[in-house]
């Protein structure tokens, strides 16, 4: 009996079935009893799962929600890996920037030292006296030169150039014909710098145009000589 229940249970009844056995209990009338184990299976078979009041609206407002929570993610990753990759741009150029001005203000602090060699070695020059001297505070403003080269330290060309107020410190003008209009005509504090950035301007005179001169003698003023001899 086992072995046959297992059998009809693993056996699947069809809806046509299904009819089939109901028109024949409705046949036979009140008198036939059907057994329980097949009141059973025609009740799972007939069970049938209850739908959801909204059908399959329902499913397809869930089905858009969830499309929608995606994409929003998807942006959110976007973003996120955007501001990661330029957090480490970032953190990169201000490792190379501090790589390259980490010195910044020993070196302007240096530059001092220079200016005070330079004007020894342009005042010892003008002298017949002291050539030791000046041949050892020249090898020494060489050595500092080369130090600040060596750490991306260059002078600025001032002299002949148009003043740009980036790179110059304005301390007058100069009326010279020499130069043209808004050029540096005189240099008086030298400009350095640091990996093209600027490290120190440059103290510079400014040429503008010369005023005209005015010829007082056209026009003499009459004398009292001059005077008798019309009369």
């Amino acid at each position: 009996m086992a072995k046959k229940k297992k059998d009809r249970g693993d056996k699947e009844i069809s809806a046509e079935d299904l009819a089939e056995i109901e028109e024949l209990t409705d046949n036979l009338g009140p008198e036939i009893e059907i057994p329980e184990e097949l009141q059973e299976e025609l009740a799972e078979a007939t069970a049938v799962d209850p739908v959801p009041e909204n059908g399959t609206e329902g499913l397809a407002e869930e089905l858009d929600a969830a499309r929608e929570e995606a994409r929003n993610n998807q942006e959110l990753y976007l973003r996120a890996l955007a501001e990661m990759d330029n957090l480490r741009k970032r953190n990169q150029r201000e490792k190379e920037d501090i790589a390259k001005f980490g010195n910044e203000n020993i070196l302007r602090e240096i530059l001092p030292v220079i200016d005070n060699l330079e004007r020894a070695v342009e005042h010892a020059s003008d002298q017949s006296e002291g050539t030791g001297l000046l041949e050892g505070v020249e090898m020494t403003l060489g050595q500092f030169s080369s130090v600040l080269q060596k750490f991306g330290v260059e002078p600025l060309s001032s002299l002949g150039e148009v003043f740009d107020p980036a790179h110059h410190q304005a301390m007058g003008q100069m009326e010279t014909a020499e130069v043209p209009i808004n050029h540096v005509v005189q240099e008086m504090q030298k400009g350095y710098l640091l990996n093209n950035r600027l490290l120190r301007p440059a103290l510079v005179m400014v040429a503008k145009a010369p005023q005209p001169v005015t010829n007082n003698d056209e026009n003499p003023e009459p004398t009292e000589d001059s005077g008798k001899n019309q009369e």
